[in-house]
């Protein structure tokens, strides 16, 4: 049966001569192992392969068989076509590490649509918006991640709740005795991240390059304590490589 759906591609690998197996984050089945045949050819048809970077939005036609691992795709056509992403070196690293981070939490083929529709804004206002939010997005989609998969930090910042407990995911009145957790300064930045709708609002929050890296790590540190195979990214040393 035929479905139409959008999906973010994820991930391209070759297969034979001239087909590419597709890992691709769809609205309707969650994360699916696709085959495209006939798409790294020299032929004009094969042209179409381009559309299939990974973090390209696409609008697919497919095929579902709840039974299969890997399925096919009967159509395909860009959802979103990027104006600076692929050709900004700082964008196109922040998309890398998005991309990175959905592979390492999406295991199963699950119906998520909001946390689709999440991703894909992401997505489109790093092609959009400025270099500034770019260098936040990456903070900005840790967190909002972690709300879609079930856990984030609760409370809030206050002058009664400086500290932001990584174990405990909270925010508490006094530092925590061990030393997974975030100071003054960047619990208070947190908090400000968990209430950005609008990714456009993060031109606002000004970071330097130190509190960046050192804020990401943590919410990766949190990671690792709530998401029990969860393993470490390729992708941060070049984001912050590239951001510094």
């Amino acid at each position: 049966m035929l479905h139409k759906t959008p999906g973010i591609v994820l991930r391209s690998v070759k297969y034979g001569d001239t087909s590419v197996i597709l890992s691709i984050f769809t609205e309707l089945f969650g994360i699916q192992s696709y085959i495209v045949n006939g798409v790294r050819s020299s032929k004009p048809k094969a042209a179409k392969g381009n559309l299939l970077q990974p973090g390209n939005i696409l609008e697919l036609v497919v095929y579902h068989h709840e039974q299969k691992n890997l399925q096919r795709i009967s159509e395909f056509k860009l959802g979103h076509v990027y104006t600076s992403m692929h050709v900004s070196i700082v964008k196109n690293t922040v998309a890398l590490y998005l991309i990175e981070l959905l592979q390492k939490c999406l295991k199963q083929p699950e119906h998520t649509p909001e946390l689709y529709h999440f991703a894909e804004s992401v997505f489109r206002a790093l092609d959009t918006e400025s270099n500034t939010v770019a260098a936040n997005l990456p903070l900005y989609f840790t967190l909002k991640l972690a709300a879609h998969l079930g856990f984030h930090f609760a409370g809030h910042y206050s002058a009664y709740t400086p500290y932001l407990d990584l174990q405990e995911g909270m925010f508490t009145d006094l530092p925590p005795h061990h030393t997974q957790y975030l100071d003054e300064t960047s619990s208070e930045i947190t908090d400000r991240l968990q209430r950005i709708t609008h990714p456009a609002d993060l031109e606002k929050v000004a970071l330097n390059k130190e509190r960046r890296r050192n804020m990401l790590y943590a919410y990766l540190e949190f990671y690792k304590l709530h998401l029990p195979d969860f393993t470490e990214l390729h992708s941060p040393p070049i984001l912050h490589e590239i951001l510094g």
